[in-house]
């Protein structure tokens, strides 16, 4: 059976030791009170609902997955799944970093943050329909009338009732200019909405007595493409003035996928029938309602697969240490045993410190974008909320799709570690790397990401925002360049730094004369990118564990961190110059190919 242990001295590393969040607290009004020991004391017990009630119901509800009821409509979660989930509404889960106008605790988005990462390394599938409500919550909050938000926001606060969000249909999926789903206005001010749609998470599900769906759709009068797309919200159930539940919707599942993985997570055939709903923002700016869902559950994924890496890892690593096979190729290292630990063979270690790398790299981004959005909200000053939003804006393509692209590579390796067990299911590796790979296709595929990325956050600006972040890096540089114990971890990123800029405006370039070219080069840019980033944290890492060390800190913590960033710098980082010289081979060898296809 699968173990897992919540990484709060890690998560602690990051938020006191690396970002100092608490500092970073004091200057929001909302949060200023916040210290270090009530964030500690929430990750841990949130943690310990994540190891104790949602990570036993991983294995079984993978294998027995939802169940769907052709005549009712209505879904079956696995066994365990709805109690689990009356536990997490009890607890005040839900309401962590929510507004406490409509029932929420205030806590910083740092917390939520720390919070899902244990609870998608417990159990991704569970964690989906809690989680979907978050980004529902938020677009409502932003965009949703008052009227809406009475009528929602405290229901979502409390966990109550779920949100999801709607937007694939059979024939689009990322296109969402091709959507054909109908809203007609009504007399009384409300619209009839009609159209299919697919592949809704957490689409129909028995945990809650509500769905709140945000549906995209088109206005009988709406521009064509993407300009025409108008937001509404479609409760499963109408909701009557007073608060209670009134006439089913005629919105349903029509069907549930059948999946590589994720099977306690009812992806659903969304069918909606003439049912009732809701504008929410302004007609046919639909899409600006939506991207704040969109890009809440970009950073959401990005969290799921970075659980998935952390748990993967744990389990490859205490498997490691006990399975014994062969003997070390440098002299037998127990002999009390037949065999010495698997642990001992240099690529055996070399897959556990890549998962390891990865955990702690994205642990370290991740943490430090959440830091970034709760300043972006609650900053008093414009210039640091604008500047947080951008920095947030050009990581979040590298979030969504640099960890789960890491995770499925981690997750991969930490399946090979256990060799022919890691196939086996009771074992519980297979589950993560099949649940780690839709990760890199939903919310954008990671070539959406990429191009997102390359050319909207960089190019687009002629890269700003990149430069704003490479300022970071250079702060760094100019702070440890001439400290010898640095050079290791400051030597690849000043030279990477360097390299971004001419490399960046040599794709600008190529792709000014052909727009294919920004097409081919985007995935390996966005590698660049994301290692640019990951080095700029590690080498941080690194500085803070050798200030602890040098203050005469015995704690093996910092001595772990350094061995890792090591490892990283010298087996992963280099990664970045293969990446570059793909990037620019450009898009001749990919699109002169008509005869490979003919």
């Amino acid at each position: 059976m699968p173990i897992y242990s919540p990484p709060l001295r890690d998560m602690q590393f990051v938020l006191h030791e690396l970002l100092d969040v608490t500092e970073e607290f004091k200057a929001l009004p909302q949060h200023a009170e916040v210290d270090a020991d009530t964030l500690n004391a929430v990750l841990e017990e949130g943690g310990k609902f994540a190891a104790e009630v949602t990570f036993p119901l991983n294995l079984s509800g993978d294998e027995e997955g939802c169940t769907l009821d052709k005549t009712t409509h209505e879904v079956t979660t696995p066994k365990g799944f709805k109690e689990a989930y009356k536990q997490y509404v009890e607890g005040g889960w839900a309401a962590l970093s929510c507004d406490p106008a409509y029932g929420g605790q205030g806590l910083p988005f740092v917390a939520n943050q720390c919070f899902y990462e244990m609870m998608n390394s417990a159990n991704q599938a569970w964690t989906m329909y809690p989680g979907l409500s978050h980004g529902a919550y938020e677009a409502l909050h932003v965009h949703g009338t008052e009227e809406q938000k009475k009528l929602y926001l405290p229901k979502l606060t409390s966990g109550e009732w779920t949100g999801t969000m709607c937007l694939t249909e059979p024939h689009c999926g990322t296109d969402l200019g091709l959507l054909r789903t109908k809203a007609e206005p009504q007399a009384d001010g409300s619209y009839r909405i009609t159209g299919n749609k697919i592949f809704i998470s957490a689409g129909e599900h028995d945990m809650t007595d509500n769905i709140v769906h945000l549906v995209l759709a088109r206005l009988p009068d709406a521009p064509a493409g993407s300009k025409g797309i108008s937001l509404f919200a479609v409760p499963k159930f109408h909701v009557n003035a007073d608060g209670s539940l009134g006439d089913r919707n005629p919105i349903y599942c029509g069907g549930l996928e059948h999946k590589m993985g994720i099977h306690g997570n009812a992806t659903a055939q969304i069918v909606i029938d003439g049912a009732t709903g809701s504008l929410v923002g302004q007609p046919n700016k639909g899409l600006a309602a939506m991207f704040v869902m969109m890009n809440a559950a970009r950073l959401g994924v990005g969290n799921q697969s970075l659980g998935l890496t952390e748990v993967a890892y744990q389990n490859a690593v205490a498997y490691a240490k006990d399975r014994i096979q062969m003997r070390s190729l440098s002299g037998t290292k127990d002999k009390s045993q037949p065999a010495d630990p698997i642990i001992v063979h240099p690529d055996v270690r070399k897959m556990l410190l890549t998962a390891r790398a990865y955990a702690e790299g994205g642990r370290a981004m991740a943490t430090y974008c959440a830091l970034l959005l709760d300043k972006e909200i609650h900053h008093p000053d414009e210039k640091v909320r604008k500047d947080s939003a951008e920095l947030v804006a050009l990581l979040t393509p590298i979030v969504k799709a640099f960890i789960t692209d890491n995770a499925w590579n981690a997750t991969t390796q930490c399946q090979q570690v256990f060799g022919g067990h890691g196939y086996i299911h009771e074992w519980g590796m297979e589950q993560f790397v099949r649940d780690a790979r839709i990760n890199m296709i939903y919310e954008g595929t990671n070539t959406i990401q990429s191009l997102d990325l390359l050319g909207r956050k960089i190019l687009g600006n002629n890269g700003a925002s990149l430069k704003k972040f490479g300022k970071l890096v250079a702060k760094l540089v100019e702070e440890e360049g001439v400290n010898e114990k640095m050079a290791e971890f400051i030597n690849p990123i000043a030279y990477l730094g360097d390299q971004m800029t001419k490399f960046t405006t040599e794709i600008g370039f190529k792709g000014s004369q052909n727009p294919d070219e920004v097409g081919a080069a985007a995935v390996d840019y966005l590698r660049v990118a994301g290692h640019l980033v990951f080095g700029y944290f590690f080498a941080r890492m690194a500085q803070v564990s050798l200030k602890k060390i040098a203050e005469g800190s015995t704690d093996t913590f910092y001595l772990a961190k350094l061995q890792t960033a090591r490892f990283y710098f010298a087996k992963l980082f280099p990664e970045t110059a293969t990446l570059m010289r793909t990037a620019r081979a450009g898009a001749r060898p990919l699109m002169d190919t008509d005869a490979v296809f003919a």
